[in-house]
């Protein structure tokens, strides 16, 4: 086991320092590097500590997972639909209802190549790795919100940062009570793919 010194400078490095520096410009090839070569180290430390498998939730999980998503999904549906509506109506569904293949295309990438490897790595690495260090409960829960919202930085945008915030709260308490990461999976690809469906994509920076 690494010391406590090496696991916070590794967090640092990871999930602040890196993130943040894809603000600034410089070569796309060497911010892939980066991010290639750092995911690439926390799947070794994931094989290496025995987490980097699929695990299947418990079954006393999943009718809990489904009502609560289910209740969270409704607020954030009215929400954001009502934001939609007062800033920019014309948007609101608009990329169902106009380019529904695009649509389809998106939910299926966003779902399968950006939620999972994001779960893989800000929830399942980040809590098994430095839950010991972080302490109690809700500090780790703040800063992986935080962190998670590091993570987005590159796209300046202010709504983005502030809902993946709160999105990476939400998901942070998932994953600490459940401990399953096709159960956070699911629920970010729920609502990550709600937000593009209700009109959000071009503030959240989805194609259109």
């Amino acid at each position: 086991m690494e010391s406590r010194i090496y696991r916070i400078i590794e967090l640092w490095i990871l999930f602040v320092f890196v993130p943040v520096s894809f603000f600034w410009n410089y070569p796309v090839q060497l911010k892939v590097g980066l991010g290639v070569i750092g995911f690439m180290y926390v799947l070794f430390l994931m094989k290496k500590a025995g987490i980097l498998r699929f695990v299947k939730p418990e079954k006393k999980f999943w009718k809990l997972f489904f009502v609560e998503t289910s209740i969270k999904l409704l607020l954030i549906a009215i929400i954001t639909s009502g934001y939609v509506y007062y800033v920019a109506p014309n948007k609101l569904f608009y990329i169902v209802l106009r380019q529904p293949i695009l649509w389809v295309m998106i939910l299926f990438v966003y779902s399968f190549f950006s939620v999972w490897p994001q779960e893989i790595l800000y929830r399942t690495f980040f809590f098994e790795r430095y839950r010991s260090l972080l302490g109690r409960k809700w500090v780790v829960i703040f800063i992986n919100g935080l962190v998670f919202s590091l993570a987005h930085v590159f796209l300046r945008s202010v709504l983005v940062l502030v809902l993946t915030f709160f999105g990476g709260i939400l998901f942070a308490y998932t994953y600490y009570t459940k401990k399953s990461t096709l159960l956070v999976s699911i629920e970010h690809a729920i609502y990550g793919n709600w937000l593009f469906t209700v009109g959000m994509g071009e503030m959240l920076a989805f194609p259109s």
